[in-house]
């Protein structure tokens, strides 16, 4: 845990960068799995169809989709288990996010604004 996260006064909006990928839940898992692994990335963040947060997916997330490649150019993002709400909010105090993500095991989590539209991601 970076001491930032830790300090008292700082808040989720201070320590958030911008979402570098994103996609639409309606990418299929093949796609989506060729995105992780050309750019490289741990994680997508996922939209739904109104551009609201639904979630983000990581590569854990896909690996049982790796032996059934016959079928993943028919699977939606949108069916495969991944972290979804609740998501941080740029209020959010930084030690709140901190034992939030601690105790849910996450890397990485989704800011989103009141109306739950990403404006950020929080990383550890």
């Amino acid at each position: 845990m970076t001491v930032a996260l830790e300090h008292p006064t700082a808040t989720v909006g201070d320590l958030m960068s911008l979402p570098a990928l994103q996609i639409s839940d309606d990418v299929t898992v093949d796609t989506a799995m060729h995105i992780l692994q050309s750019s490289g990335a741990e994680h997508l963040l996922v939209r739904d169809e109104d551009g609201r947060c639904a979630g983000l997916l990581t590569r854990p997330h896909l690996a049982p989709f790796h032996a059934r490649s016959w079928y993943t150019d028919h699977i939606p993002v949108r069916d495969v288990a991944l972290d979804r709400a609740p998501f941080a909010t740029a209020d959010m105090p930084a030690t709140t996010a901190a034992a939030a993500m601690r105790s849910r095991d996450l890397r990485a989590w989704p800011v989103v604004d009141h109306d739950g539209h990403a404006i950020g991601l929080l990383s550890l």
